[in-house]
C-alpha cells in the first residue's frame, strides 16, 4: 500500500503488456498472490503516454535505488519482465513482491508491501538512474 495516497504512473506500453502478464499469472498456482498485487497496482495506475512518463517514476528496465526500511540500507535494482531476472545482478521481476511493488513508482514515494517471506516491508524510491522502454512502438 503506498503512502498519501499515490497513484502508481504507468506507461501506456508497460500497463498493456503487464496487463497480460499478470492476467496470465494469476493462472499459474505458484504466483496468484503477486500477480493479484500486480494487477491492483494496475487497476489503481493513472496511465500516461510513454512520452509522458516523468523520468523519476520507475518503469519497466528502470535500474531504481531505494530504501529498504527494515535494514535502512539503499539497494540497487533493475526492474524486468519475467523470465529476465537475476537477482545476482540485481535484475528484480514485476512478477515478484518487491518489482510489483516498485512499478509505477516515483522518487520520494514509500510503499508498504508484503514480501515472499510474508512480512511487512517498506520501502522508499531514493533515485530512477536509467529507464530504457520510454518511446511506444513506432
Amino acid at each position: 500500500m503506498r503512502e498519501n495516497h499515490d497513484l502508481p504512473t504507468i506507461s501506456s506500453t508497460d500497463y498493456a503488456r503487464l496487463a497480460g502478464i499478470a492476467t496470465s499469472g494469476m493462472r499459474y498456482r505458484r504466483i496468484p498472490s503477486t500477480a493479484r498485487l500486480l494487477s491492483g497496482e494496475l487497476r489503481r495506475a493513472r496511465v500516461v503516454h510513454a512520452s509522458e512518463l516523468p523520468d523519476d517514476v520507475v518503469s519497466m528496465h528502470s535500474t531504481v535505488e531505494f530504501t529498504d526500511g527494515i535494514t535502512d540500507r539503499v539497494r540497487r535494482a533493475t526492474l524486468v519482465y519475467p523470465g529476465e531476472e537475476d537477482g545476482g545482478s540485481g535484475r528484480i521481476s514485476v512478477l515478484s513482491p518487491l518489482g510489483a511493488a516498485l512499478i509505477g513508482m516515483a522518487v520520494g514515494q514509500s510503499m508498504r508491501w508484503h514480501s515472499a517471506t510474508h512480512g511487512w516491508r517498506t520501502l522508499r524510491v531514493i533515485r530512477v538512474v536509467s529507464e530504457k522502454e520510454r518511446r511506444e512502438p513506432s
